[in-house]
């Protein structure tokens, strides 16, 4: 008896937490090693899959230990700013396993899972040596998968990446030999489920990537370990290189929660359009008051070369180029100007050092007049060096936020610039915009300064970028991958678009792949509470009634309804701002004809105006018409043409 009841003692126990509906659960077993499984409406999406985190010191979490479990359920929701909604409903079932020196969380809610490790009652510095994460899918589903575009001989060189990957569809199976893959990942599962993989609440811990080495189902997780001898060097001395690393992948204080893990379930493709789940996980901001971010639209200079013509000046990089481009702004209500690369002294990564040719605090002045914000251009290594003095000194020479770029890495130390950046740069109430980066992970709820991210095969690539770049059918593959994480720095808005068979690169002159009203639905389609206008004022002089619309789009809102869509074939969502609802619609390189139930909006024999590709657009992709319509028993029947889009607006 005493043998058979030890027997019992050592075996496995299973705990299950569901989804307030009861569609998701998560069973978690902790035997010799915990794993998890995941089934939605019985329908299994991950099976057995261990987790688990190695100490410097031997200890592990995740092993053979006795946990005492909790469990609460919690529904609330929360009022937000610069998002895709104005407000956020939290609802979840939870279960903890605590055991002594830590404990594993698991996050049921009706839209995927989560779970985290949590340090605690440990003494002196916690030191992670390796993390286990497994995700063992139980058949060999197709996958959107995002590759880091870097040399795959090894994976420290695909730990230097500017994250602006395109997609590859294939079986888990058919991974490509030695390559990582950054998140998120998006699963096409039975019975039409999607699965994004992703995190959150990544603050103080490397990112992590996505392997699969073993031509299995599969996929595990990789992390750049700690960097040891770091030198300046890369895009214009701009950029910290990595020599040497540690052979651990992060350390920190005794007590530490790990960041999120988490699957995003659609049953449909449409929710992962909408899907509020990254910000949900992200970390709250600290109290106080953020009413002073202010999102908007921003005049971009760099993408058009700071081409303007008609003009008694010669454009460029001074005063005179960039008070055109305040006017053009102030003329729109467009609320900011960014002064891209170029403002700074060349190869000298010193922010403190001004061209000649821009009298910067004399165009501070010129746009406080117009009522326009100014935000400058930063080299990480450039800001890097003294944040704090560069943050005080543009802060008080009226400078409202940065765009911090080249930062090309996801280690510990560089995921802790991100917060230190956004603390420092809310200190002195400056916005923040993150390129060169990873997808965001949580921060734009904890620091509400950070309005966005690249992270993203935007549309800068349309300057170099190959004709066998199909930029076409990626838009309409991020809504269901990238933008699941959050907000992108896209930068969209050309005036010279192309169809497939005219499209060709143009560094000084760029176009667009698709129709203008794909262009134009991009605003509607793409999250981004800073959103720039990517081409010259000249351009958009010529095209008044394109650039009014585009003008006017808000960039928060206060409800965002995906109404259809099939991932890298075409999307339609729904935006509503006050009274005024915005709906876009995007396609792939195939003509459609589109009917769009708007019985979700409660919208019903409602007047509007529509922009839709023209008669001719899959010849002059920048054929379009602007139409005064009307909407009947709640459907918007739409042609799109080959790489074509729609906008309807109602009020």
């Amino acid at each position: 008896m005493l043998f058979l009841s030890l027997g019992l003692l050592l075996q496995a126990k299973d705990y299950v937490v569901t989804s307030p509906d009861g569609s998701v659960t998560v069973t978690v077993s902790d035997g010799d090693a915990v794993s998890y499984w995941v089934d939605c409406n019985g329908i299994v999406l991950l099976e057995p899959s261990f987790i688990s985190m190695t100490l410097q010191d031997g200890t592990v979490f995740g092993g053979k230990d006795k946990f005492r479990v909790t469990r609460r359920t919690v529904d609330e929701s929360f009022d937000v700013q610069n998002f895709k909604r104005a407000r956020v409903r939290d609802h979840f079932n939870e279960l903890t396993l605590s055991a002594k020196r830590y404990d594993i969380i698991f996050r049921a809610y009706d839209d995927g899972i989560a779970y985290r490790f949590v340090a605690k009652g440990r003494k002196g510095e916690t030191v992670v040596v390796a993390e286990q994460a497994e995700f063992a899918f139980p058949e060999d589903w197709n996958l959107y998968v995002p590759y880091v575009a870097r040399d795959n001989s090894s994976f420290e060189p695909q730990f230097f990446s500017s994250f602006e990957s395109t997609y590859s569809h294939h079986p888990l199976s058919k991974w490509e030999k030695g390559r990582l893959a950054i998140l998120p990942l998006t699963v096409e599962a039975a019975g039409g489920i999607k699965v994004c993989v992703t995190e959150s609440d990544l603050l103080d811990y490397p990112g992590m990537y996505l392997y699969n080495g073993n031509g299995s189902t599969t996929l595990t997780g990789v992390y750049a370990p700690y960097p040891d001898k770091v030198e300046q060097g890369g895009h214009n001395m701009l950029q910290g290189l990595v020599r040497t690393r540690k052979d651990y992948i992060a350390k920190g204080p005794a007590s530490w929660a790990f960041p999120w893990r988490t699957l995003i379930i659609a049953r449909e493709d449409k929710q992962l359009a909408e899907s509020d789940m990254t910000w949900r996980l992200g970390r709250p901001a600290a109290a106080g008051d953020w009413s002073w971010v202010k999102p908007g639209k921003v005049a971009w200079d760099w993408w058009n070369d700071w081409n303007l013509y008609g003009v008694d000046f010669e454009a460029g990089i001074n005063t005179e180029t960039y008070k055109y481009y305040i006017d053009f702004a102030s003329a729109h209500g467009i609320e900011y100007v960014i002064l891209d690369e170029g403002w700074a002294v060349n190869l000298q990564a010193d922010l403190m050092q001004v061209v000649p040719e821009i009298d910067l605090p004399a165009l501070c002045r010129y746009a406080e007049q117009k009522n326009v914000g100014l935000i400058l251009w930063a080299g990480y290594w450039a800001f890097n060096r003294d944040m704090e003095g560069v943050c005080r000194h543009y802060s008080q020479m009226g400078i409202k936020g940065w765009k911090i770029d080249f930062m090309d890495r996801d280690d510990q130390p560089m995921v802790q610039f991100y917060e230190k950046a956004a603390a420092t740069a809310a200190k002195y109430r400056m916005l923040c915009d993150f390129h060169g980066a990873f997808k965001p992970a949580g921060i734009q709820r904890t620091y509400p300064n950070v309005l966005n991210f690249e992270g993203i095969h935007g549309l800068e690539n349309m300057k170099w970028s190959t004709s066998a770049v199909d930029q076409v059918t990626y838009d309409v593959t991020v809504p269901f991958t990238r933008y699941v994480a959050g907000p992108a720095d896209y930068t969209q808005g050309a005036m010279h678009n192309a169809t497939r068979r005219n499209y060709y690169p143009s560094n000084s002159e760029p176009m667009s792949q698709g129709t203008r009203c794909h262009q134009l639905a991009e605003y509607l389609i793409f999250d981004a509470p800073l959103t720039m206008l990517c081409d010259s004022p000249s351009n958009y002089m010529q095209e008044p009634e394109c650039t009014d619309f585009i003008a006017s789009i808000p960039t928060e809102w206060d409800e965002t309804v995906a109404l259809d869509g099939k991932i890298a074939e075409y999307v339609v969502i729904a935006r509503r701002s006050g009274s005024t609802w915005y709906i876009g619609a995007l396609g792939n390189w195939d003509a459609r004809d589109l009917t769009v139930d708007l019985s979700p909006l409660g919208i019903q024999h409602v007047e509007g105006e529509a922009f839709v590709d023209g008669a001719n657009a899959h010849r002059a992709a920048r054929d379009y018409r602007k139409v005064e319509t009307s909407v009947h028993g709640a459907v918007w029947k739409v042609h799109l043409a080959p790489g074509g889009g729609a906008v309807l607006v109602l009020k």
